[in-house]
């Protein structure tokens, strides 16, 4: 990320009006402040602008990786700048569900546009009493299915790369490609 000299930028406060009288008139002084003026123009104008960096919406592009990794998220130079944004925007959302089934599913539609769900055992309970059983037995496997969404065809690799990067260590994870959404058990 650079901010460097922009051709033809004014100054807002050029610095040659700021000196005092004795130099308004003299030539030198102002061809060197005119200079100074042309440095220090992109300067001013993204400190008049900084607000504006930190929206996602309206942050420059060259801007957005450097805001993206103030958020802990990796974007992909090859993603288009609608994704990136919404990677970035959805950051705090994503990192919020990061382990769970609906933070998986959710990353899924998002970069992917493929639709899932995750089926990974007996989920939780609690107990009003201490040393109560345990629900079930323990889950080692999930099972992550996907199918058509907004994306077209699914890229098998693509999905399964993206589980194996938020999948937990302890859990082994598949991925079964559908052609379209499961059918309901009982129907």
């Amino acid at each position: 990320m650079t901010r460097g000299a922009l051709p033809g930028l004014p100054s807002r406060h050029p610095l040659g009006e700021q000196l005092p009288t004795l130099y308004a008139a003299d030539d030198f002084a102002q061809r060197f402040t005119s200079g100074l003026d042309v440095v220090l123009a992109p300067v001013l104008s993204t400190l008049d602008n900084l607000p504006a960096y930190f929206d996602v919406r309206l942050t420059p592009e060259d801007f957005l990786s450097w805001l993206a990794s103030w958020v802990a998220v990796e974007l992909d130079p090859d993603w288009p700048a609608p994704l990136r944004r919404a990677a970035v925007a959805l950051a705090v959302e994503l990192h919020r569900w990061k382990g769970t089934s609906r933070g998986l599913v959710d990353r899924l539609w998002l970069y992917l546009g493929v639709h899932a769900r995750v089926l990974d055992g007996v989920g939780a309970t609690w107990s009003t009493r201490p040393g109560g059983e345990l629900p079930g037995a323990a889950v080692t496997e999930a099972v992550v299915q996907v199918w058509p969404g907004t994306a077209g065809a699914i890229d098998r690799d693509q999905v399964a790369a993206l589980v194996a990067a938020v999948c937990p260590i302890h859990v082994t994870c598949t991925v079964e490609v559908l052609p379209g959404p499961p059918q309901r058990e009982g129907s």
